[in-house]
């Protein structure tokens, strides 16, 4: 039997803390590579016009619908009463909360739908169009994809 001694527990100890800052180190880098945390270039100039865009936002009394079921995503924006909003240039954006690599434009056909499949977790449908007066209107919806539902 060998005995314990001070360079097999300086060893040890070494050893056990590499693993873990070599791992802590692999994790940050890749959190940091997938993930861009840009919303927008620059977020003092969005914010000095956030309150009057959100408040003309609002007053359109707009909705967004969105469902995805069997590899065919619809998007519905809404008026006040429930009928199909005057929203033009619609865009609508998809991809991962926090990666861009699986991000895709989509296009739309004239019911809003689009045949597309999604692997299974979290996404983010982003919208962007113009009321007819020229007020932007921008969402960014969660999308939570679940085959056993």
């Amino acid at each position: 039997m060998t005995r314990l001694t001070g360079r097999h527990v300086a060893a040890i100890f070494t050893g056990g803390f590499g693993i873990i800052i070599a791992v802590n180190l692999l994790l940050a880098t890749k959190a940091v590579s997938t993930f861009p945390g840009l919303e927008v270039p620059n977020s003092y100039v969005a914010s000095q016009s956030f309150d009057a865009r959100r408040k003309a936002q609002t007053a359109l009394g707009w909705t967004s619908r969105v469902d995805y079921h069997d590899g065919s995503l619809t998007i519905a924006v809404l008026d006040r009463d429930g009928h199909p909003a005057p929203i033009r240039d619609l865009t609508a954006h998809i991809g991962r909360p926090t990666e861009a690599r699986d991000d895709i434009a989509l296009m739309l056909d004239a019911r809003g739908q689009v045949a597309l499949e999604l692997a299974r977790g979290m996404w983010r449908l982003d919208l962007a169009g113009h009321a007819d007066d020229g007020t932007p209107y921008q969402r960014a919806i969660p999308l939570k994809v679940d085959p056993t539902w």
